[in-house]
């Protein structure tokens, strides 16, 4: 009967919401049409005679398909005295974000299904958008991983090589290597050196300005080669988080066959020793923001093809505790509800363009990860959307922020566009700075994930969702 309906009001053109005389940034370019939406989905791109229940004007914006922020921590269960699901999401939208991955390391760890469904029960009462959740990769769950990462509302499997406690903490080539071969989705990877940090530990002395030292290139770069090895071996498709390095962004080019890269708005934005000098532990982060000569390589995996997402590790703490002194400050920032005004402004200053820009936050998001129904504006999608104001000059602000932490790095930076609606199914949830109605986002769907038990590695020579 739903799709009979559905039908019906096509065949008479009545929408439930007209997104009416905005520029739509589609996989055939950019397009001024009107979006209707029929039961959650895109209906129809263009066209004229449609009438809708509710009408919003986007002339003189432009229309995005949904971002989605595939690296976010939002400490719940165990961590919420700086963050929570109700908050984290309440930023994403009004960043214009319509949905999330999040992190495992929370307490309990998410290692189990008990704990993966304590969480997707939590976000379907709490969460402003969409959602997922990470399964962590470890020694304590081995065994597991093939079946964890099919569960619904499971992003996949994730480890840390590095910078991680308990059980969580994988750095034996011989686990990890185990980790890649149960399972087949793309496992998505912090790549640290731990034996490295803990040897260059005496270095992490008196100034923050010695983070990028004791967390120094080498200790990025091994950890990555030595994962990327791994998973030659295996077999199993890799998303690397957060690569801060020029050295790793070169070294990665030649296995994109096998490995998605993520970058950064911090990474991109900030650079060593400007950053450490102005905000001190804020911008401390893990791995950790460089000098000016590894951003620009940065920019160059960005133009030349070799990044495929930008996610924002979303990772708050308190002022009190970040104002502990280093190296006892805890590394992690803001980022979930700045991602698009900072990478917005990037695009205003020519630094990559409004489609790279979508590129990276909708349709890779959508096509890496095999997220059913999302990423791009078509007939038959999700009518998850992301309206943008290119020429808007805004100030950020702590005062704007959601997070439970209510700072930002960037606060007072001016910056040239800005997210004016986020609607989610078509139902807008932010309109001009302001959340509308209660928490409404459900689990991400993925294509094409079956259980399976222990299964054989297999090669994969594409980048493509289906591994």
């Amino acid at each position: 009967m739903q799709a009979q309906e559905f039908l019906k009001k096509i065949e008479f053109k009545q929408a439930e919401t007209l997104v009416r005389g905005g520029t739509l940034v589609t996989p055939s370019g950019r397009v001024q049409a009107d979006v209707a939406v029929i039961q959650g989905k895109i209906a129809a791109i263009g066209g004229s005679g449609w009438q809708a229940d509710k009408i919003i004007d986007a002339a003189g914006l432009h229309v995005l398909p949904g971002v989605i922020d595939t690296q976010v921590h939002f400490r719940e269960p165990g961590l919420t005295h700086k963050e929570d699901i109700h908050h984290g999401s309440k930023g994403a939208v009004l960043g214009g974000v319509t949905g999330f991955f999040e992190m495992p390391n929370t307490n309990p760890l998410t290692l189990n299904a008990a704990v993966l469904q304590a969480k997707l029960s939590i976000a379907a009462q709490r969460s402003y958008c969409n959602y997922a959740f990470y399964i962590g990769g470890s020694g304590a769950n081995l065994h597991q991983l093939a079946e964890l990462e099919t569960l619904p509302g499971c992003a996949g499997v994730k480890v840390f090589m590095g910078s991680s406690f308990g059980d969580l903490l994988a750095e034996q080539d011989e686990l990890l290597k185990q980790i890649l071969q149960n399972g087949k989705r793309r496992v998505a990877i912090h790549a640290e050196d731990e034996a490295r940090l803990r040897q260059r530990q005496p270095l992490a002395v008196g100034d923050v300005r010695n983070h990028p030292v004791w967390r120094d290139t080498q200790s990025a770069l091994l950890a990555t080669q030595r994962i990327v090895a791994l998973a030659q071996q295996t077999g199993r498709p890799l998303h690397l988080l957060h690569i801060s390095t020029g050295d790793e962004m070169a070294y990665l080019a030649a296995f994109k066959h096998q490995v998605t890269v993520e970058v950064t708005p911090h990474h991109l934005t900030m650079h060593a020793p400007d950053c450490y000098e102005r905000l001190g532990s804020l911008a401390q982060m893990n791995p950790p923001v460089r000098d000016l000569q590894h951003q620009q390589a940065l920019w160059q995996g960005i133009n030349d093809g070799t990044v495929d997402i930008i996610g924002s590790d979303h990772a708050p703490h308190t002022l009190e505790e970040k104002a502990k002194p280093y190296p006892n400050s805890p590394s992690g920032m803001t980022g979930v509800q700045t991602l698009l005004p900072v990478m917005l402004d990037h695009v205003a200053a020519g630094r990559l363009s409004l489609e790279r820009l979508v590129d990276l936050t909708c349709a890779n998001p959508a096509r890496i990860f095999g997220l059913t129904g999302k990423g791009r504006l078509a007939v038959g999608y999700d009518a998850d959307l992301t309206l943008v104001d290119l020429n808007a000059k805004r100030t950020i602000s702590n005062s704007w922020i959601a997070s439970k932490v209510q700072w930002t790095p960037y606060d007072g930076k001016t910056v040239t566009g800005w997210p004016l609606a986020t609607l989610i199914a078509g139902r807008l949830v932010m309109h001009s700075d302001e959340v509308l109605g209660e928490p409404g986002g459900t689990a991400f769907k993925f294509d094409a994930v079956q259980p399976t038990k222990h299964a054989p590695a297999t090669i994969c020579h594409s980048d493509a969702s289906c591994c």
